[in-house]
C-alpha cells in the first residue's frame, strides 16, 4: 500500500467528484463567454444591467466587468490548487453584481429577452444560484477550514 503524499497549502483537501468539477467546468465556461460578450456582441445589453449609481461611464463598467468575468471563468477552469479561493470570489462578484439586476427590475430595463416585469423579477432569484453555483462546485463552502489553515 502506497502512503498519500502530505498536501501543501495549495492542494485540494478533498477531491471534487464528477458532478462539482464537472459544473466549475461548465460554470468557468459561462463566465468566460458571458465576460467575451460583454466586449463585443451584447455590450448595448450589458449597459441596460449598470446601475445609475455607479460612477463609471456605463461602457466602460460593461467592459471592466467583462474583463473580470473572463478572468474569473478562466480561474475556475485552471486555477484548481486555488479552487476554493476562485470559488469564494466567483461568489463574491456574483453578490457584487447583483445590484445591477435590481436596477434592472426596479426600472424596467430591458435586456437579455428580459423584457417584462415578471422577468426581470423572476431573474433576480437566478442569483442566488449562480452564488450557490461558484460555492458548491468549487467545494469552497466544504473546504472552508483549508483557507484558515493556510494562514
Amino acid at each position: 500500500m502506497t502512503k498519500r503524499p502530505a498536501l501543501d497549502s495549495t492542494s485540494e483537501a478533498k477531491p471534487l467528484g464528477f458532478a462539482r468539477h464537472s459544473a466549475r467546468v461548465v460554470l468557468g465556461s459561462f463566465l468566460t463567454f458571458a465576460g467575451i460578450s460583454h466586449l463585443t456582441i451584447a455590450r448595448e445589453e450589458f449597459q441596460a444591467q449598470v446601475p445609475h449609481f455607479v460612477p463609471l461611464d456605463p461602457d466602460l463598467t460593461v467592459i471592466l466587468s467583462g474583463v473580470a468575468e473572463i478572468g474569473l471563468g478562466l480561474s475556475l477552469l485552471t486555477l484548481l490548487k486555488k479552487r476554493v479561493h476562485v470559488g469564494w470570489v466567483v461568489a463574491l462578484f456574483f453578490l457584487a453584481v447583483f445590484p445591477g439586476n435590481l436596477v434592472q427590475w426596479q426600472e424596467g430595463r430591458d435586456g437579455f429577452g428580459l423584457d417584462t416585469d415578471g422577468k426581470r423579477f423572476a431573474r433576480l432569484f437566478f442569483q442566488p444560484v449562480l452564488i450557490a453555483l461558484a460555492l458548491w462546485s468549487t467545494a469552497a463552502w466544504r473546504d472552508r477550514a483549508q483557507l484558515r489553515r493556510q494562514k
